[in-house]
């Protein structure tokens, strides 16, 4: 919440990561499992809401936030980038943070790596700017099946979930597959996650927005334009 509260202030948007407890609840957290973040060797879709709030992060007293709570500290002021981790159903998912930010007022989109989300939303949710995300999952060593990994690395479904927008891993931003969607099909792209002004440098040619960590841009007056423009592609 801390670091949510200071992007806030600084007038940047915020890109976060929501995912279901075992009971359904959508709360904000990067890994599936929390060994990384709390030191405990269990996935957050085996976890209740209620068991969550015992565990800090990274040796902080910092817990891990609930969606509509990060949704009532941030308030509209800024943009939000909204990914939904989706393991593989997502109907689920969808409906759960649909169910919350169907009544938020501010600026948000939807990005996700399940291009069923995207379909989910643009079913249900047309109104709402969508985003697939994608890497080259392979070289990142990703585990999991290579087909499925092909199909998403090479975006082959965005024919059906026609995206807003596609949020590339930067490392990976000549890869045959984005350059084509980005110039034949003139689809808005987002960088991530660039931590440094010399990777921010080199992606500017090739993206439209920037996610970025670790670091303050030096730049600031772009990268704001950029991102409190997001829901207007």
């Amino acid at each position: 919440m801390k670091a949510f509260k200071r992007a806030v202030q600084a007038n940047y948007g915020i890109e976060l990561d929501v995912q279901l407890t075992k009971d359904q609840v959508p709360v904000i957290l990067h890994d599936y499992n929390l060994k990384r973040a709390c030191r405990t060797d269990r996935k957050v879709s085996d976890t209740a809401c209620e068991e969550l709030k015992e565990y800090t992060l990274f040796k902080s007293d910092e817990r891990i936030p609930l969606l509509k709570d990060v949704l009532e500290a941030v308030d509209g002021k800024v943009p939000l980038i909204i990914e939904l981790k989706i393991p593989w159903h997502a109907k689920p998912t969808c409906e759960a943070v649909n169910a919350i930010l169907k009544d938020y007022k501010g600026l948000y989109c939807i990005e996700s790596f399940n291009p069923f989300g995207l379909m989910w939303y643009k079913k249900n949710r047309p109104d709402i700017v969508r985003g697939q995300l994608s890497t080259d999952f392979i070289k990142e060593k990703i585990e999991g099946s290579k087909v499925q990994y092909f199909i998403l690395k090479h975006l082959l479904f965005n024919f059906l979930t026609k995206p807003d927008f596609i949020a590339y891993q930067h490392e990976y931003k000549r890869q045959l597959s984005f350059s084509i969607c980005r110039r034949i099909y003139r689809t808005r792209t987002a960088a991530w996650t660039v931590k440094s002004d010399e990777e921010l440098e080199s992606c500017r040619r090739y993206f439209n927005w920037f996610i970025f960590d670790s670091f303050l841009p030096e730049n600031k007056v772009p990268m704001g334009y950029k991102y409190t423009n997001i829901g207007k592609i």
